[in-house]
C-alpha cells in the first residue's frame, strides 16, 4: 500500500466518524426534546388530577359560580386531550382557557371567606400554583430543546444528516396573548 492510500484511507476513517459524531449528536437532542416534553406531561396529569379536588372543595361554597367552575373542567379537559394527542397548539390554547378560568375561581375564592379559610382549598390552591410554577419551568426548558433541535437540523452540514434520516422540526409551545400579557386585576374581581 501506498503513501497516497493510508491518506485516503484515514481520511475516510475521520469522515466517516464525523458523520457518525453528527448523527448522534442528532439523536440525543431529539430525545432531549422528548425528555422536556415527558416532563411537562408529568406535571400536566398531576394538575389534571388536582383540579376535580379544588371545584369540589369550592362547590361546597360557591353554589352560584358554577360556570366558572364547568370552564375550569372543561379547560381541564380540552388540556388532557391535547396533550394525549401532543398538540402543541391547541395545548397552548387550552393552556390559556385553563388559567384564565383558574384565575377567576382564585380570585371569585376571596369573596368566600368560608372557603378562603378551608385547609383543603388552601392546600390544593398551593399545589396548583406550585405546578404551574413547574409547568412554567418545564414549558422553559422544552422550548430551548426544540429551538436547539430546529436550529441544528437547519445548519450546514447538519441538515444532511438531517435529511438524510428524516429528523424532524418540532413546534414551540406558545401561549395566546391573553396569557403573556399582564394581568387586569380589575377584570379578575369583576370590578
Amino acid at each position: 500500500m501506498t503513501i497516497t492510500m493510508f491518506i485516503l484511507l484515514g481520511l475516510a476513517v475521520l469522515i466517516a466518524g464525523y458523520l457518525v459524531m453528527l448523527y448522534n449528536n442528532l439523536v440525543a437532542i431529539k430525545h432531549r426534546v422528548a425528555k422536556a416534553w415527558a416532563n411537562i406531561d408529568v406535571l400536566l396529569k398531576q394538575r389534571h388530577d388536582e383540579l376535580p379536588k379544588l371545584v369540589e372543595t369550592c362547590k361546597q361554597y360557591m353554589s352560584f359560580e358554577q360556570d366558572t367552575l364547568e370552564k375550569v373542567i372543561s379547560a381541564r379537559n380540552s388540556v388532557a386531550s391535547a396533550s394525549d394527542n401532543q398538540d402543541i397548539n391547541a395545548l397552548g390554547a387550552a393552556e390559556t382557557q385553563l388559567r384564565s378560568g383558574l384565575g377567576k375561581l382564585f380570585a371569585l375564592a376571596e369573596s368566600y371567606p368560608d372557603l378562603k379559610a378551608n385547609e383543603s382549598f388552601q392546600h390544593l390552591q398551593a399545589r396548583i400554583t406550585d405546578l404551574e410554577n413547574g409547568i412554567a419551568d418545564r414549558r422553559e426548558l422544552y422550548n430551548d430543546a426544540v429551538n436547539i433541535n430546529n436550529t441544528r437540523i437547519e445548519q450546514f452540514p447538519d441538515v444532511i444528516i438531517a435529511n438524510r434520516f428524516n429528523f424532524k422540526a418540532h413546534e414551540l409551545l406558545e401561549f395566546s396573548e391573553t396569557e403573556i400579557s399582564d394581568v387586569d386585576v380589575k377584570a379578575l374581581f369583576g370590578s
